[in-house]
Formats: structure tokens, C-alpha cells, sequence
């Protein structure tokens, strides 16, 4: 819900209309965390319906598999690859997917698969996933991934101005990681 946030305020700054949407249904148990962003010169609404996405931002690959049918065709999963198995696996109720990546690729979706939260843990906080996911996704957005990086950027000088630097190290990181996958 952070870097969708974040997406919105970015694109704001440039003038778009922007709509965003979320689900955060019970995350702590388990429960499904999604959000949707639109933007453009005039959205009318924030949800995405199925075949339309042109990004799809997976942070769990599980999670990746489950959102693919909202990618149009030629739309892009950016996937983290840090496995998080939810509850209702751990008890027996639902399977894990064996390899949610081989399903991804088996059904034609064009995506890139790093481990974000390798990236995020070897930096010192695996809550920098969301910045490095945002830097992934930075250069097939409309706009200069600069306004995406000022943009988070801004919010840590703003509210904690220490981890200014490690943002950007995430970010940066974010964007080699896409050009590697």
C-alpha cells in the first residue's frame, strides 16, 4: 500500500489524475493485500479489471500468479521471488504453488523475477522491498524514474531523514536488479 501510495503521489506531481484503490483484508492473518493504481489525464475509476494492467507489482511470486490475468497483453509482472508462505498454508488449508515463476512463464505473461527481499535484507531492512520494487518498475512508467525516486526520496527527508540514502540505494538497486532479470 506504501509504494502504491507513493506511485500516486508521483504521478500527482505531474499532473495526472490519479485513482487508487485498496484491499488490505486481514494481511496480519494472511488475508490479501492488494492495491490498484490508475492514472492518466482523466480516470474515472480506481479499479483495474482483468486484461487491463499494464504493470502488475508483485511483491510474494504466489501472490504474482494470482494477479497475472489482470495484465493486458504485453503488460509487465515485476516479481519478487522472496517466498511468504501465508497461514493457511503453514496449517494444511491451501497448497503453496510449487513454482509460481514456472507458472507465470508458462502462461506467456513477460515478467522479470529478482529476490527483492535479498536485496532489501543485504542492505539492512527487509522493509526496503518496496523501494527496490519501485525502482524495477521505474522505467516502464510514462514519466523520469527520477519523479518516482525524488518522490520517496522526499517522504524519508520529510519523515526520517536517515534512511534518505538507503532509499536510494534500494532504488538504485531495484533498477539492476530489472536489468539483470
Amino acid at each position: 500500500m506504501t509504494a502504491a501510495e507513493v506511485l500516486s503521489q508521483a504521478a500527482m506531481s505531474l499532473g495526472y489524475d490519479v485513482k487508487k484503490t485498496e484491499v488490505a483484508g486481514m494481511a496480519q492473518r494472511g488475508g490479501v493485500v492488494t492495491s490498484h493504481v490508475r492514472f492518466g489525464k482523466r480516470v474515472l475509476s480506481p479499479a483495474i479489471a482483468p486484461g487491463e494492467a499494464d504493470i502488475l507489482v508483485g511483491f510474494e511470486p504466489a501472490e504474482a500468479l494470482r494477479w497475472c490475468a489482470h495484465l493486458r497483453p504485453g503488460g509487465i509482472a515485476m516479481v519478487n521471488t522472496t517466498r511468504q508462505e501465508p497461514p493457511v498454508v503453514s496449517i494444511g488449508l491451501f497448497d503453496y504453488p510449487d513454482d509460481p515463476i514456472a507458472e507465470i512463464a508458462a502462461a506467456g505473461v513477460n515478467y522479470h523475477a529478482f529476490d527483492a527481499g535479498a536485496i532489501a535484507h543485504d542492505l539492512g531492512n527487509f522493509r526496503l522491498v518496496n523501494t527496490v520494487m519501485l525502482g524495477a518498475i521505474s522505467k516502464y512508467l510514462p514519466f523520469p524514474a527520477e519523479v518516482l525516486k525524488n518522490e520517496i526520496l522526499d517522504r524519508f527527508r520529510a519523515r526520517k531523514p536517515k534512511l534518505v540514502e538507503i532509499n536510494e540505494k534500494a532504488f538504485e538497486a531495484g533498477q539492476a536488479a530489472e536489468a539483470a532479470s
